[in-house]
């Protein structure tokens, strides 16, 4: 069952946060799990999307999740998955798709 995930890790608090408010060690360490996960994925300004199994994808957000966890006191998570059996490369395929009609073909 192929899944594509668009999700944020943020944390909470303690050491993670920079005097500054920012959380971008904490995310890049993140990030960085995602990377080594091998799954096809993305990052921007707000979420990083990800696709494999549902099994794949619960995973990686539950390593992600405790990652932060032992970073922080506190951790936020904001996930969307689209479930579409039968559809593979959906990362690329939809944006893809997009594009075409944008470009009116």
């Amino acid at each position: 069952m192929s899944v594509v995930a668009a999700f944020s890790i943020t944390p909470l608090g303690g050491p993670a946060v920079e005097d500054d408010g920012s959380v971008g060690r904490v995310v890049a360490e993140v990030v960085r799990l995602v990377r080594a996960s091998g799954l096809p994925h993305e990052t921007n300004a707000m979420f990083t999307n990800v696709e494999g199994t549902l099994g794949q994808v619960l995973d990686l957000l539950e390593r992600c999740t405790a990652l932060a966890a032992e970073m922080a006191p506190r951790v936020s998570v904001v996930a969307k998955l689209d479930v579409r059996p039968g559809h593979e490369d959906a990362l690329r395929a939809k944006v893809a798709r997009v594009e075409r009609l944008l470009s009116g073909r």
